[in-house]
């Protein structure tokens, strides 16, 4: 498997009618495979910019394509993006392994199917003791972990990760980036960070910096 292309082109989105300008003239190129960490100053535009590549918003004006395709499909988000959060967003009330099958629900796999699948990715990300475990008597580490696992569930070839460190210590977030870079290299995708960890941001390929909704570094070409 190999990882998406991304290209952004002069992407513009604005909140409360106009008023709140979140994101202007943004271009950038995401290259297969590669590994980015978005930084950037509260407010500046992180997220709204990777729920716009994570198609759950639109722009108000530019384009965004993956692999030289426009967004949109229905299949897009389940088949090419993973989404991995700050807050993990586990349902406490499913174990670890049935969190995990959450994705993969109306996918055509057999229940079993699914179960084996998941133990499998927990096993990916280091914890095949805990698939029985709820989320409450989880670490915060391993319910990242967890949230990673699930983002799997459906071999994305792009990984959208908001801050997944930013809830843990220092030692347990170098643990979770360590991880994600082990997946890019065994799996080929494409990764973008949104991080406030100058640590985590450096051990990225390339640090993009927003700034007032402006990228003000590491856009690159957009052609490779």
């Amino acid at each position: 498997m190999s990882g998406a292309e991304v290209v952004v082109e002069h992407v513009r989105k604005s909140f409360e009618d106009g008023q709140l300008r979140a994101l202007e003239d943004v271009s950038l190129r995401l290259a297969p495979g590669e590994f980015a960490a978005l930084t950037g100053p509260s407010g500046s535009g992180k997220s709204t910019l990777l729920n716009l590549i994570g198609a759950l918003d639109r722009p108000d004006a530019g384009t965004i394509s993956v692999d030289g395709r426009p967004l949109g499909g229905d299949g897009y988000r389940a088949e090419t993006v993973g989404f991995v959060f700050q807050f993990h967003n586990l349902i406490p009330v499913l174990s670890a392994a049935e969190n995990v099958q959450v994705p993969m629900m109306g996918r055509g796999l057999a229940r079993a199917d699914r179960a084996s699948r998941a133990a499998g990715l927990l096993g990916e990300v280091g914890l095949a003791g805990r698939a029985r475990a709820f989320p409450p008597t989880l670490s915060g580490g391993e319910r990242q972990r967890v949230a990673i696992a699930r983002a799997l569930a459906n071999d994305p070839r792009l990984l959208l990760a908001d801050e997944p460190t930013g809830a843990l210590d220092s030692e347990t977030g170098a643990q979770i980036v360590a991880l994600l870079q082990r997946l890019r290299e065994s799996r080929g995708m494409t990764i973008l960070l949104v991080t406030n960890d100058r640590a985590v941001a450096e051990s990225a390929d390339r640090v993009l910096e927003l700034r007032d909704g402006r990228l003000t570094r590491g856009a690159g070409p957009l052609s490779a």
